[in-house]
């Protein structure tokens, strides 16, 4: 399998793939909608919401992280999450944009 060519595509084209990339797993869109839930930055709750253990969750976090769907501030020992509201945003603006382009403009495309 060949490398991805990311640098064939737009910054914009690879924002959205890498925040689509971060909840392509039903983990991180458990985390999300959590931390969604709660409304507020939390520390250790979210290990006690999902049926995996605390590394596992923590690799989780760590990509929302890194493609920006979380932030994390430490607050003593551990780190507190929450939503980027930001990205969630650029998501947002992203589906709300290609739901109305195939609303209006492929109602008939691929109907048989």
């Amino acid at each position: 399998m060949g490398a991805t060519k990311t640098e064939h595509f737009s910054p914009k084209v690879n924002a959205i793939a890498s925040l689509a990339k971060a909840i392509g797993h039903p983990a991180r869109v458990a985390i999300i909608e959590y931390l969604l839930k709660v409304n507020t930055c939390i520390c250790n709750d979210i290990v006690n919401e999902l049926p995996l253990s605390q590394p596992t969750v923590s690799q989780h976090l760590k990509a929302l992280k890194e493609a920006g769907l979380i932030q994390g501030e430490v607050e003593g020992n551990s780190i507190c999450y929450c939503i980027n509201p930001k990205a969630i945003e650029k998501l947002n603006n992203y589906f709300g944009k290609l739901s109305a382009k195939i609303s209006t403009e492929h109602l008939n495309c691929c109907t048989k």
